[in-house]
């Protein structure tokens, strides 16, 4: 039976519609699986008041996106084209279609989920009744997301749409059989709760650093768990802002003996450019490789591969897994 569900899935048919900055993924999508789906470009305009003037593809000259199963890939880099993906996320709802699944790989919201005083705005909560209360097309729309930064997100929706929690550890365990790499590292107890049971099936090391409390307020990276004497290191974190306690984490290791130091986290956000502090030449040049996805693609397309020590891991072939079998494995 699980066979046949499974099969069924695989063969159904989307037809993709992408926020501009996913527009690739979705050509490589449709040019890799061209019986299964069919990208239609949007048209993202402004009025010259600065209001949308969108026009969602697929619908003209002739509709092919009423009664059919529709992939929305989304981007919410920035709040003004969040407010667009959802006009149109909307449209398609009230479009007659058979289904909506959106995949929103990196929730940018995903660390402000509680306010620590009165007139602070929970923007996790926000986009969670934005999402609850989006129009009902005969079942509930997919929110597919990758690594997620408080897990506790996923019970803030309700009603109209359902979160489907995905992983892209897989893609750095591919490298990690190749790299010769020996111990997996958490910046802290949090990342090591969260992600070292996916690492049980291979012969690693575990370290967790965390940070203790120093004169004053100050506080330093330490070991807390485990030997980095001699290991070939990958710390590893669900995303990097400025990176400073990855950075203390990668010092800390190699002071404490280990032969490499590589990084790997899955939502490259680095404001103000701020990848360049860890690349050759940078103030925070400490590790020999830092990996990342491709969930961000406004900031990873920037990143120097062939010259530094970055290399993107690409989601797509991941994204295609998880949307027929609703898990990362």
């Amino acid at each position: 039976m699980y066979n046949q569900q499974s099969r069924k899935r695989e063969a159904m048919r989307y037809q993709i519609i992408a926020a501009e900055a996913n527009e690739p993924l979705a050509r490589r999508i449709e040019e890799k699986f061209p019986d299964r789906f069919t990208f239609h470009a949007t048209e993202w305009n402004k009025f010259p008041d600065g209001t949308d003037n969108i026009e969602i593809g697929g619908f003209s000259p002739q509709n092919l996106i009423s009664g059919e199963h529709v992939l929305f890939l989304a981007s919410f880099h920035d709040n003004d084209v969040t407010l667009s993906q959802f006009q149109v996320i909307i449209c398609l709802l009230q479009s007659f279609i058979e289904s909506l699944t959106v995949v929103l790989p990196f929730s940018p919201v995903g660390t402000m989920e509680r306010v620590t005083k009165e007139g602070q705005v929970a923007t996790a909560a926000t986009y969670a009744h934005m999402f609850s209360s989006l129009p009902s097309c005969g079942r509930p729309t997919r929110l597919m997301v990758y690594d997620l930064h408080t897990l506790q997100n996923r019970f803030y929706l309700h009603g109209n749409s359902v979160a489907s929690l995905h992983t892209a550890i897989p893609l750095l365990k591919q490298k990690l059989e190749v790299a010769n790499i020996d111990c997996v590292a958490f910046p802290d107890d949090g990342a090591a709760k969260r992600f070292s049971a996916m690492f049980q099936d291979m012969d690693m090391e575990i370290i967790v650093c965390g940070k203790t409390r120093g004169e004053g307020d100050q506080r330093t990276v330490v070991i807390q768990d485990g030997d980095a004497k001699g290991r070939n290191i990958v710390i590893v974190d669900d995303l990097v802002q400025t990176g400073g306690t990855l950075f203390e984490s990668g010092k800390v290791l190699k002071e404490a003996g280990a032969t490499s130091v590589n990084a790997f986290v899955s939502h490259a956000v680095f404001p103000d450019n701020s990848w360049k502090r860890f690349n050759k030449g940078g103030d925070r040049e400490c590790f020999d490789k830092f990996w990342v996805t491709n969930s961000i693609p406004t900031v990873t397309d920037k990143l120097p591969v062939p010259d530094g020590i970055f290399e993107v891991l690409d989601l797509m072939d991941l994204i295609i897994n998880d949307l027929d079998h609703f898990s990362s494995t």
